[in-house]
This record gives structure tokens, sequence and C-alpha cells, in this order.
């Protein structure tokens, strides 16, 4: 008996240390310095800059800046503060490339936006950092998940942050400042544009296929941020787990939308920042 005892606790301590040296190699290694990874796509010149975040280059293709956001140069008839802005916007990127030979990468995911055009990270001839930074730091864009790898959109998160914690470009503009979770009407004037919106999490359900964020109880009224739950995985990987935002001050990046009330849909964990 007690030989087959020795065995048998043998045998289990081979299964756990199977089990985990498994779970060791499936982890990531967050020790090393995680960099963005983007194909390239080739080099032409800059022909015409059409606004804070497009451009036509010599050979007739169109390219769209990927990862950022800029204000619209159609809101400069009616809205004097985002028209100033998005005309800062296309005179900054002129400034940059315009006459000047880039080279175009991409995120190997989504070649084009549906308009056609070339969806990619800009680099000038020093090839360090991309044009989205430069317009980034000096407060002329918002970074927009969605485009590259996490390692990609820290880049640019990082930049912004530079940007915003200096008041630099649209950050001295309070047009610019984020919207307030619990004034949703003002949250709701924003719909069909990319906003930054900042509040306090007051709890977290899910129901169906959605996982609801909620930032007030009454959702045909409150601001919202919904995830798939078939995203979980990539957001806990990421670092972040929807339940446990509840009680913490959050700042949310997308398009509003109306669903009732107010919403953001996060398909990507960089749209999500924790704040406090």
């Amino acid at each position: 008996m007690p030989r087959f005892n020795i065995f048998f606790r043998v045998i289990v301590a081979a299964v756990a240390c199977l089990l985990i040296a498994r779970a060791a190699a499936q982890t990531p290694d967050r020790t090393k310095a995680a960099t963005c990874h983007l194909e390239a796509i080739g080099s032409a010149k800059v022909a015409n800059v059409r606004d804070g975040r497009s451009f036509t280059l010599d050979d007739g293709r169109e390219v769209r800046l990927a990862g950022i956001e800029v204000p619209s140069l159609a809101a400069s008839s009616k809205d004097a503060a985002p028209g100033a802005q998005a005309a800062s916007a296309k005179a900054a990127l002129a400034t940059l490339v315009a006459g000047h030979t880039i080279t175009l990468k991409g995120a190997g995911t989504a070649a084009e936006d549906r308009y056609g055009r070339l969806l990619a990270y800009a680099y000038l001839e020093n090839n360090e950092p991309p044009v989205q930074a430069a317009l980034l730091a000096a407060g002329h864009a918002l970074a927009a998940p969605g485009a590259g790898d996490g390692a990609c959109m820290d880049e640019l998160l990082a930049a912004e942050r530079k940007a915003r914690s200096g008041k630099l470009g649209l950050w001295a503009d309070p047009n610019f400042a984020p919207l307030q979770a619990d004034d949703p009407a003002h949250v709701l004037a924003d719909r069909g544009r990319f906003t930054l919106v900042e509040g306090k999490v007051l709890s977290v359900r899910e129901a169906g296929a959605t996982i609801y964020v909620n930032f007030g109880r009454r959702w045909s009224r409150d601001f919202t941020v919904t995830i798939l739950k078939r995203n979980r995985q990539i957001f806990s990987a990421a670092g972040i787990e929807p339940k446990a935002l509840e009680g913490h001050r959050i700042r949310v990046r997308g398009i509003v939308e109306r669903r009732g009330g107010p919403i953001v849909e996060a398909a990507h964990p960089e749209q999500i920042e924790l704040i406090d």
C-alpha cells in the first residue's frame, strides 16, 4: 500500500508539472516590449492632401491614414470651432507630407476602407515614427482603435496623451474635451461622430450576446458601452475584464449611436482606458 501511494503521488506530480508547463507556454510573455507589426505596401509621392487624414498619391491612389480620426471639414459650415480644427489638421498633414515620398505600411487585415481608399500607416524618409503619431503629438487628431495590433495602438495613444496633457491643438479647445457620461443628452448630440466619453461605471450586465457597461440605471436614457460576448476573450487578454470595470472611472472612444440612450460599441480593448 505505501508503494502504491508513492507511485500515485509521483503520477499526480508529473501531471501537475505538465499542466503548469502547458499554461506557461500559452501565457503571453509580458516582460518583452511589444512592437507594432505592419506589412510593407510600397512607396510613392504625395500629390495632394485632401483633409487631415487623407491624401492622393502621384499614381492616383487615395490614402486614408489608419488609426486616427480628425475633425470633419464639413463641420465648418455650421460649427466654426470644429471647422477651424479640421483646417488646422489638413494644414499640418500638408506640411508633413505634401510633395514628399512616403513609405506605406498596413496591418494586413483591411487594405482598403469602404470608400476604396488605401488604409495605411505613412512614414517619411526617417521611417519613425509614423505620420499619424506626429499629428497626434501636435494635437491635430484623436487615436482610433481598429487598424493594426495593440502595440500599434499603444504608440498612437501615447502620442495623443502627450498632446492632451500639454493642451495642444484641439485639446486646448473646450469643444473637444471628453464628454461626461452623466450628461447623456450632451453625448447624444454627438451621434454619428467619433467621440471620447468619460464617467463612472455603475454596473455591468449581460443579456443575450451582449455585455452592457452601464453608466446609469435607465438604458432608455443613460449612456452605455456595449461589448459583444464573443469579444470577451480579446478584452481579457488585454487586461480589461468587463465586470471589473464596475465602480471605476473610464474613458471610452468610438462612434456614438442611439439605442434608447446613447451608446458606444467597444470592439477593441484600446477603446477603453481606466482613468482613476
